[in-house]
């Protein structure tokens, strides 16, 4: 019997498009119109950190269901999600370096969830403490390192970037695949099997729920065509 969506992970999904739309919409604000806005430090940029957070994890939930679920096991199959999403990020950046060039997006979010799915799949398995222990390991050494001074940009996927490097979403492998390895770790302790291991009641029918759902089930189009229409939107309304 085929088992349904879970309406909490959705959700989870929904909260952080909802979180990323004002993320977004902050920093359009601060870059297009010129608003007095710290983007760079404080608040907003702790809040960028956390959408950004609560993305990948969700999505390392996602891949322990989608793994578990699965009949016939093969690498094959999140090899090309994988590659498919890497490609929408490659698309995102060839957009980004013509128009924002000096803002250009190198290694942004679909690039490191695109790139963690393909090379997360021998942990999908029931390894949730190895998972979880590797997780943290990345995130620690990722904050150490950006702290290590280096000019050539050829290790800004791994998290190592020159002082003078701006970039509209940059989510390098160290410390953010860590967050995807803790997520498959949560995924595998809560819900062995694909099915829910902890009581919770049905909210699937709430108003909020369903709306956070029905965004968390589209996230990837929201984040492809979100940006476009924020700074459409601004400009229009800065022109009238």
């Amino acid at each position: 019997m085929a088992i349904g969506r879970l309406w909490e992970v959705d959700a989870a999904r929904g909260i952080a498009i909802v979180m990323m739309l004002i993320s977004n919409l902050v920093l359009d604000l601060a870059v297009f119109l010129a608003w007095n806005i710290d983007i760079s430090s404080g608040f907003w940029l702790y809040f960028a950190r956390a959408t950004a957070a609560l993305f990948i994890l969700v999505a390392g939930i996602s891949l322990t269901l989608s793994h578990s679920r699965l009949e016939r096991k093969t690498y094959r199959k999140y090899l090309f999600r994988g590659l498919r999403i890497f490609s929408w990020g490659l698309a995102i950046t060839a957009v980004t370096m013509v128009l924002f060039p000096g803002n250009t997006i190198w290694f942004g979010i679909l690039h490191l969830i695109g790139f963690s799915i393909i090379i997360s799949y021998p942990l999908l398995r029931t390894r949730p403490l190895l998972a979880f222990l590797l997780g943290l390991a990345i995130i620690l050494v990722g904050f150490n390192a950006e702290s290590i001074p280096i000019s050539s940009p050829w290790l800004l996927w791994l998290g190592l970037a020159p002082g003078s490097f701006t970039s509209f979403d940059y989510v390098p492998v160290f410390p953010w695949f860590g967050c995807m390895l803790i997520g498959i770790s949560l995924g595998n302790v809560l819900y062995t099997k694909g099915e829910r291991l902890f009581k919770i009641g049905n909210f699937s029918s709430n108003l909020a729920i369903k709306t956070l759902a029905a965004l968390g089930r589209n996230s990837l189009l929201i984040y492809l065509v979100h940006q476009p229409i924020l700074v459409g939107a601004l400009f229009l309304l800065a022109s009238a």
